[in-house]
């Protein structure tokens, strides 16, 4: 038993040092810490700001006291429009903070500091950051605001989102789909990033392991939505994945250039989906398939081979897989937040309405996405500074939302021009990463 517990001790003394080895590592503690000191001054001494809470409270207390009909499930702001899970997760803040501000402020201070560990747990995996650009991640009043000053959904959603994405990236991908629909269950804009884990899962998994992992998923929404779907399914389904909502001109972050008659018009709406396709689709032909052989060439080699890439692998098959191709392979992780990120951002620019707390939904990639791109450190500092202040500009007028649009369209520029690198694990990456 004492040679058992010395070994565990060294194993952990080991740990330990390779943990504090890499400076980085120590300069995201560091980050995180005085982030969530700044977090506590934020709530003992900025005021809150009153703008969901109240509905969100208004709209628990209709559930909790036996309301299953989505249609009569309203507050101060208007009718309940998100699906099942944000009323479990706001039901349980109420029951922890009594439905109070202040206790709910210290709770979504928790969260934050919660869901930044996990960006930076990402950022340090993917190594695509030099050390002190980490220091961006913690620069935005408006995202700390969105936190701890207006506890919006959108925080919870995107920390289960984030949590996904790091499960995926160790190729947890099952785990990471299950987590990915409780965050859809929260807000619906957590699907911005469907298009690009659907093709990841193509690429990593073979056509049994994406229908199971889906399952997983859906079975998570039927779990979460069964009360309501059970009950008075048409309005439940109506309001909770409505996609065709019209928001308000005067809250519109990045379209306040648009007149407003064009920008309720539904030809509007249509023009802004074809194009959120067609870059979806131009991005996944010539940058995320571009090794395949583009889009077309690797959907054909996945219809073509419908049997688990792996069911009858020999050992020397697999030992040579990520040469030959005729094997499941694995997939970089860098290759993996990209795609994620890049599809999400597509998604933002052809958002039809950005609200101020929608920053929350990609904010947290832009380093990552400036730093994707071959542009100088210098031009990469100006652009993260100027959609920053865009999205601090209130209200949202015609010139910042010019400017956030053109910023957004030189960001994915950048991305579009940016060298295409191979998306697998090679077998030489394998055995280093053995060695480590």
């Amino acid at each position: 038993m004492a040679g058992k517990s010395t070994m565990q001790r060294k194993k952990s003394e080991g740990l330990t040092r390779k943990f504090f080895k890499n400076p980085k590592v120590a300069f995201a503690l560091i980050l995180l810490v005085a982030d969530a000191v700044l977090v506590a001054l934020i709530i003992a001494y900025v005021p809150y700001t009153k703008i969901d809470w109240d509905a969100y409270m208004s709209q628990v207390n209709g559930f909790l006291g036996g309301e299953r009909d989505y249609s009569n499930l309203k507050g101060d702001t208007g009718p309940l429009v998100y699906p099942a899970g944000f009323l479990y997760v706001y039901s349980a803040i109420q029951y922890v903070t009594g439905g109070e501000v202040y206790p709910a402020q210290i709770l979504f201070g928790i969260l934050y500091i919660i869901n930044l560990g996990i960006i930076l747990f990402i950022y340090l995996k993917t190594d695509v950051l030099p050390w002190w650009a980490l220091t961006l991640l913690c620069l935005s009043k408006r995202v700390h605001s969105i936190f701890v000053l207006r506890l919006f959904n959108d925080c919870f959603a995107m920390t289960l989102l984030h949590a996904a994405l790091a499960s995926i990236i160790y190729q947890k991908w099952h785990l990471g789909l299950i987590i990915f629909s409780g965050a859809v269950s929260i807000k619906m804009n957590v699907l911005l990033y469907a298009p690009s884990l659907l093709l990841l899962m193509l690429k990593a998994m073979d056509i049994s392991g994406v229908i199971s992992a889906l399952a997983g998923a859906a079975l998570v929404q039927i779990v979460l939505g069964l009360p309501f779907i059970i009950s008075y399914p048409l309005a439940y389904l109506s309001r909770a994945f409505n996609l065709g909502r019209i928001f308000i001109h005067f809250w519109s972050v990045n379209f306040k250039f648009v007149p407003e008659p064009i920008f309720v018009s539904k030809k509007f709406a249509v023009s802004l989906l074809i194009g959120h396709l067609v870059l979806l689709i131009a991005f996944a032909h010539f940058r995320w398939c571009k090794h395949e052989g583009g889009i077309l060439k690797f959907l054909q080699s996945v219809i073509v081979s419908l049997k688990p890439r792996l069911a009858h692998a020999s050992s020397s098959s697999l030992k040579n897989s990520h040469d030959s191709g005729t094997s499941l392979k694995i997939l970089k992780k860098e290759h993996i937040v990209t795609t994620m990120f890049v599809g999400n951002f597509i998604g933002i620019i052809c958002a039809r309405s950005l609200h101020y707390q929608f920053y929350s939904w990609y904010f947290y990639s832009l380093p990552y996405l400036l730093w994707r791109t071959q542009f100088p450190t210098l031009l990469r500092l100006i652009l993260f500074i100027g959609v920053e202040f865009c999205w601090n500009v209130y209200p949202s007028n015609v010139y910042s939302s010019a400017l956030l649009f053109c910023l957004h369209l030189i960001v994915l520029y950048g991305l579009w021009s940016a060298p295409s690198e191979y998306p697998y694990v090679t077998n030489k990456e394998l055995t280093r990463n053995k060695k480590k």
